[in-house]
């Protein structure tokens, strides 16, 4: 295997990045709601942004830039409110919203880009300093100690962390996209759905906004 990483080793990591990935959390949750409110394509979109911005977390945690976000208190905590912030924006553009609306049994194109989308869940996730510490504390794990390669594992172990992520969350915003479809065809769903959505967002924000670096 490529720089003496084990076949044992990249399985055993894929099962505990796949555990990781789907316990409830900051991006799932956030992929879940965005489909349910706006589609597949957004559900999807926003995922993979999201994946893609794990090559973020790579190559910082990979270069030691992580390490000092967990050294730095100034760093940690400006990287933080810009994420939080960024989340609150994203829950009012939500709450600002007409919501999704269907006409004559089918739903109303939605506009917005699927560039849109990949670009808000790659800066979600790429401005959030509590993935950033979880890389440099969840990667080193399975890279062996002493190695000569250990920037090349690190960063082939968080391109297979990547890959994994856009395959569950690409799943994942097509089932919110499906299920939000029918729950669209409800009368005032379509925004009750995008209220929801930007409450999730704007407490998404909240609650990293008052996370430590512990």
């Amino acid at each position: 295997m490529p720089f003496d990483l084990t076949t044992a080793q990249i399985l055993g990591f894929l099962l505990a990045a796949l555990l990781v990935t789907l316990a409830p959390g900051p991006d799932n949750l956030s992929v879940l709601g965005l489909g349910m409110a706006r589609g597949r394509r957004a559900g999807i979109g926003f995922g993979l942004g999201c994946a893609l911005g794990c090559f973020t977390h790579t190559l910082w945690a990979s270069l030691g830039i992580t390490a000092v976000l967990a050294a730095s208190e100034a760093a940690f905590t400006a990287l933080k409110l810009a994420g939080a912030a960024y989340l609150c924006w994203l829950g009012w553009q939500a709450l600002k919203s007409p919501g999704a609306k269907f006409a004559s049994g089918a739903r109303v194109p939605d506009v917005t880009p699927f560039a849109v989308y990949l670009r808000r869940g790659f800066v979600a996730n790429a401005i959030n300093p509590k993935v950033a510490l979880f890389f440099l504390a969840f990667l080193p794990q399975f890279v062996p100690a002493g190695s000569a390669h250990a920037v090349a594992q690190a960063a082939v172990l968080g391109l297979v962390f990547a890959v994994q992520t856009v395959l569950v969350f690409g799943l994942l915003g097509w089932f919110a996209g499906t299920v939000g479809g029918w729950l669209q065809r409800r009368a005032n769903f379509g925004r009750r759905l995008d209220q929801a959505t930007g409450v999730l967002f704007i407490g998404l924000g909240v609650r990293l906004a008052m996370e430590s670096r512990a």
